[in-house]
């Protein structure tokens, strides 16, 4: 029992994949300006790599070694078209405005990462745990970065306006620079400090 609660709350701090293993940081530069798609980048991530490692720990006796990359690109990205099938049809103004990063998912590092290190190795319950693990420290990243972002670059939170209208009537002005994807990477930075032992600090 305990190992299985490892497998999910590890990767969101002790072993991070974006800001430890230092893993999809290209998407997160990418969609993070804003909350909304953040959330369902995170999402997405998470299903594709929780179910792609369920699907290789199954196969993975099955699979020759010397195509086992091509199984594992074909599995992916099959959930990818799903999700992204999904997503046009419930959320597709998200969608939208993910563009094709939904569909680079499928050489997102985490996702082929997991399956190398992880599922080829390990039983479906734990591969699929640890794909959830990986996929909500991706998600938690991605988030924090987009709240700071969002907030202090358009003044709202998931569309909604956050700041008082007050203070942009005292002189406020929302920091175009947070919008910017060199600002998501100092957000990330920022976390990878704090996350640093103090002893690694000095």
């Amino acid at each position: 029992m305990n190992k299985n609660l490892e497998l999910i709350t590890a990767p969101l701090r002790k072993t991070n994949p974006v800001t430890v293993l230092i893993l999809g940081i290209c998407s997160a530069l990418a969609v993070t300006a804003k909350l909304k798609p953040a959330l369902v980048m995170g999402l997405s991530v998470t299903v594709v790599v929780a179910l792609s490692n369920l699907v290789i720990s199954l196969l993975r006796k099955g699979i020759p070694a010397k195509i086992r990359i091509i199984v594992q690109l074909i599995v992916v990205a099959a959930l990818v078209i799903l999700v992204d099938q999904v997503l046009k049809a419930f959320v597709y103004d998200v969608s939208k405005q993910l563009s094709v990063y939904v569909g680079l998912i499928i050489t997102n590092c985490i996702v082929m990462g997991r399956l190398e290190a992880f599922a080829m190795a390990n039983k479906p319950w734990e591969s699929f745990l640890d794909g959830i693990g990986n996929g909500l420290g991706y998600a938690l990243i991605l988030v924090v970065v987009a709240f700071f972002r969002e907030l202090f670059g358009s003044g709202t939170l998931l569309g909604f306006q956050v700041i008082p209208q007050g203070l942009y009537d005292f002189g406020y002005v929302n920091n175009g620079l947070m919008i910017l994807p060199p600002m998501a990477l100092i957000i990330i930075g920022v976390i990878m400090w704090l996350q640093k032992p103090e002893e690694d600090k000095k």
